[in-house]
């Protein structure tokens, strides 16, 4: 790895890391320096602007997302339900684990900027637009395989797949709301539960 491959990754996680434990507008490009150890000019080498970084850190957060769930949420070593499932399971446990160590539910991250920055800044919103229905989609496909295998009759793969993701975002914005990851627990369940008829 170069240096310079290292300080870009270095400016990438701190905004990361910051973004998610406390909002955009309170993490300024100071901050980010500080935390990343790198100086300003160095910053600017790299981004134009907080809002370029920050278009980064959600494709940053994307990627790990594949990388660190979906490919082991939908392994095919169980049933279409069972994959959907145990990836809402899994982004679960990950508050929970977080909850443990900082004390507070930090939420999802893309909902937290899709919250506070939607009507604010349009490459951040269909950034984030483009992420859930990239994961949308994910789920419509897996409900595909579902009604294939007989796990499934009668339901919309497509109005379910965002019918769920749009709980759990609501489900995670309770949580933070409330600080409180037995709500994570308690609501969970229900996810795959949600059904939306087909016309």
């Amino acid at each position: 790895m170069t240096e310079s491959h290292d300080t870009y990754q270095r400016i990438l996680s701190s905004a990361r890391d910051l973004m998610h434990a406390s909002s955009y507008a309170e993490v300024g490009v100071a901050a980010i320096c500080e935390k990343a150890e790198v100086k300003k000019g160095s910053f600017y080498h790299f981004f134009k602007s907080k809002q370029e970084l920050t278009l980064a850190v959600i494709d940053g957060y994307f990627a790990s997302f594949k990388d660190e769930l979906v490919t082991k949420a939908f392994a095919t070593d169980v049933s279409p339900l069972k994959r959907i499932e145990r990836l809402f399971t899994s982004l679960i446990e990950m508050q929970i684990q977080v909850h443990g160590q900082t004390g507070q539910i930090l939420g999802c991250p893309f909902g937290n900027l899709a919250t506070e920055m939607a009507t604010q800044d349009e490459a951040i919103r269909s950034k984030i637009d483009l992420v859930f229905s990239r994961i949308s989609t994910l789920l419509e496909q897996t409900l595909h395989s579902a009604l294939e295998q007989g796990e499934l009759e009668n339901i919309d793969p497509v109005a379910t797949g965002q019918a769920m993701l749009a709980y759990f975002e609501g489900m995670m914005l309770l949580a933070k709301t409330k600080n409180d990851p037995g709500i994570l627990r308690q609501l969970n369940p229900a996810v795959v539960n949600i059904r939306i008829a087909a016309d």
